[in-house]
């Protein structure tokens, strides 16, 4: 929880707040939300406009009285950097306020220098981003970053990941805010694009949502519900990749069997297209591969599906129909108002989501999924950063409480308790 000493302090961050969640507004519609004196209203204001964090934005258009002065929040004042990694890719941007990307930087990830190495890429790519942008260290108002991997949110540590095994109890929040010398926020990869999408993209801000994410190196689950992201106890919470499948299913590397990412990620897609070829079945997949069975990706099986061919058509079948039973047990269990499927299963077409849609319809109770959207998302790897951003800005403009002073929550040492004089001891 944030604190402010003095209650001008918070005063300010309310109505900066407010502008941005509700504006423009007038100074009476602030009075009207806040119920904050009238005259106090009008000295904050002008403080947050003469800091450039409120600008004028025309007149209302009241029918009665002084036509009233609009204000708006100024997104540009300020910025964010957001970072996301996993071990394909890094991707710095610097964000306005809104958040909208203002520069990118996207390097493929140093695997081979360990954890000094990869965060030393990650400073170095804020950095260039930075200077693409044109933007001082000094107009940066935070940092976001997003690890792919179990990250503990609250301490700004990513304690492991299963495709950067290197990366163990990582300060990664500690060892941006000493190099940078700005506060800092750590998140997971999928929690991140999850509020991106939430927020942002095909989400529609619903206050109880599941994103699901497709990648490469496995399948997650980011879950809002009512309005907040969930973490759980340990921050383990939207493994949903591991969730079990198939009594006799395929090894995961979980070092369990037959979970959801065995039997339906892009891994296992791409294992099974492979035995397929090799066993002399034709496919587009290997055309769009060169010819060579052992460059063809999950993507590549979903776009060759949504041309027609008959092979990975099947084979993307039988992954929505795994989706499919995995979602209808979400739904069972949150009762989420709108599932929103990554927006790399695109690649395969509609048909898919339909897919997906028939199977959680059918196997999900009938009462969870009568006011059930299921979409695509709408944003691809923009979602990271523009995701991390706007929970730094959450952060930000959380409603601050006013910490008492410190004599009323901490006893005074010797030193620092007033003198009684002989009069002051007679009384009490």
């Amino acid at each position: 929880m944030k604190h402010v000493s003095m209650k001008s302090q918070r005063d300010k961050l309310v109505i900066e707040g407010l502008v941005r969640r509700s504006g423009p507004l007038s100074r009476s519609e602030i009075h009207k939300f806040t119920n904050l004196q009238q005259s106090e209203i009008s000295r904050l204001v002008r403080e947050l406009i003469e800091e450039g964090k409120l600008l004028e934005a025309g007149r209302a258009g009241n029918p009665l009285g002084r036509k009233q002065v609009l204000l708006r929040f100024n997104e540009d004042q300020r910025f964010i950097i957001g970072i996301g990694f996993d071990d394909e890719n890094v991707l710095a941007a610097v964000t306005n306020l809104h958040p909208r990307i203002k520069s990118e930087v996207r390097e493929a990830t140093c695997l081979t220098e360990g954890a000094e190495g990869l965060i030393q890429q990650i400073i170095s790519c804020a950095r260039k981003a930075l200077n693409e942008a044109q933007i001082g260290l000094e107009n940066v108002m935070g940092i976001g970053v997003a690890a792919s991997g179990l990250v503990d949110s609250r301490r700004g540590v990513l304690l492991m990941s299963s495709t950067l095994d290197f990366l163990k109890d990582a300060p990664i929040q500690q060892a941006l805010e000493e190099n940078f010398g700005v506060p800092t926020i750590l998140e997971n990869l999928t929690r991140a694009k999850t509020v991106g999408e939430w927020r942002l993209g095909a989400g529609d801000m619903a206050d109880d949502l599941i994103f699901v994410e497709y990648g490469r190196t496995g399948i997650g689950a980011g879950i809002v519900l009512g309005g907040k992201l969930v973490h759980g106890s340990g921050f383990a919470a939207g493994e949903f990749g591991h969730t079990h499948m198939a009594e006799d299913g395929p090894a995961c590397k979980c070092g369990s069997f037959g979970c959801l990412e065995a039997v339906a990620g892009a891994a296992a897609l791409e294992a099974r297209i492979r035995k397929a070829v090799a066993e002399g079945s034709s496919s587009e997949a290997l055309a769009l591969a060169g010819g060579d069975p052992q460059k063809i990706t999950g993507w590549m099986v979903l776009e060759a599906a949504r041309k027609g061919d008959k092979t990975c058509a099947i084979l993307v079948e039988q992954i929505g129909t795994y989706l499919g039973l995995g979602l209808a047990n979400l739904v069972n269990l949150f009762n989420p108002t709108v599932l929103v499927i990554d927006q790399r299963l695109k690649l395969a077409g509609e048909g898919l989501l339909d897919r997906i849609t028939k199977v959680v319809r059918r196997q999900a109770l009938g009462h969870a999924t009568r006011n059930l959207t299921i979409r695509f998302g709408k944003l691809g790897n923009e979602a990271i950063v523009l995701g991390v951003g706007s929970i730094v800005l959450e952060k930000y403009f959380e409603i601050p409480v006013l910490r008492p002073p410190r004599f009323m929550i901490e006893p005074l040492s010797a030193s620092e308790k007033p003198a009684l004089n002989d009069r002051t001891s007679q009384v009490f």
